[in-house]
């Protein structure tokens, strides 16, 4: 029970762009450019720490972003915050 050669699967085309996706991206890069200024201004008291202790806080820091933009991917998706 194979398909036939001549049936072709039906054919989804793309959905239309919508204005959520573009305005999306700009509050993440938003978001990046405050985060990374929040960082940067900490730079004179990180600096003064030690390399291990430095570590961590980068690690943190490098990290930690990524959390508020897990929502923000959902709603440029669907539309709402929670999958």
């Amino acid at each position: 029970m194979t398909a036939e050669p001549h049936q072709k699967p039906p054919h989804n085309p793309p959905t239309a762009p919508n204005w959520r996706q573009p305005f999306g991206m700009i509050l993440i890069l938003a978001l990046i450019l405050l985060w990374s200024g929040i960082v940067v201004s900490m730079i004179d008291w990180i600096s003064k720490l030690s390399f291990w202790l430095q570590l961590p806080i980068y690690i943190f820091a490098g990290i930690v972003w990524i959390f508020p933009v897990k929502p923000l991917l959902i709603w440029m998706n669907t539309g709402k915050f929670r999958s």
